[in-house]
């Protein structure tokens, strides 16, 4: 009885754990959510300075109020076909917390929905798609209506092995935006000199 009881009370923490507000919004027709304190502020798109050696989904960095930040595009982190910028497609600033530090950390998205207040029992599990296939990022899926919305995880999406992937190295996102921003200094300290000759 108390093994049954225990089991009981899991699964009732790990369904409040859940529940709460989320940010919605869409990358083409797929709508997912953010757990709503995990945002620190949306904008609409603005100048990306690319940095190179990075994946393909690594945009680049913003200047947010003196603050250097990483931007992630999240169609190309998906996997997805990425498009053209259109005056509906938002920047996304969210807290991530990686190795005990937290970070902001920008993600492009085609834009924002709304915020809903989903219940604990409207989010089911994430279904099995087998073993080859990674879902360890999804927190879940909201039931809304007939629609489902795929919750996100997004420390579990925006993983500083990431940004580091191409370089081979384990840096945290200190190292990899330090990194990023010596980059962009270095190309407009050789634009401005004239380049290499």
């Amino acid at each position: 009885m108390t093994e049954v009881s225990t089991q009981i009370e899991q699964v009732n923490k790990a369904v409040q754990d859940r529940e709460g507000k989320y940010l919605t919004f869409a990358l083409g027709a797929e709508e997912y959510g953010l757990e709503i304190l995990k945002v620190r502020e949306i904008m609409g798109i603005m100048e990306i300075t690319a940095v190179p050696q990075t994946p393909a989904h690594v945009r680049g960095v913003i200047n947010l109020r003196g603050k250097v930040i990483p931007v992630i595009d999240l169609r190309a982190k998906f996997g997805m076909e990425t498009t053209e910028t259109t005056d509906q497609t938002c920047i996304i600033v969210v807290e991530i917390t990686q190795q005990g530090q937290s970070y902001h950390t920008g993600i492009v998205v085609d834009h924002v929905q709304e915020v809903l207040d989903i219940a604990g029992e409207n989010i089911e599990d994430t279904p099995q798609f087998g073993s080859d296939v990674a879902t360890d990022f999804i927190l879940g899926m909201g039931k809304i209506g007939d629609s489902v919305k795929i919750l996100l995880d997004i420390d579990k999406v925006l993983v500083a092995d990431d940004l580091s992937s191409l370089s081979g190295t384990s840096l945290n996102m200190d190292e990899e935006v330090e990194i990023a921003t010596e980059a962009v200094v270095n190309c407009k300290v050789d634009v401005l000199k004239g380049g290499d000759k």
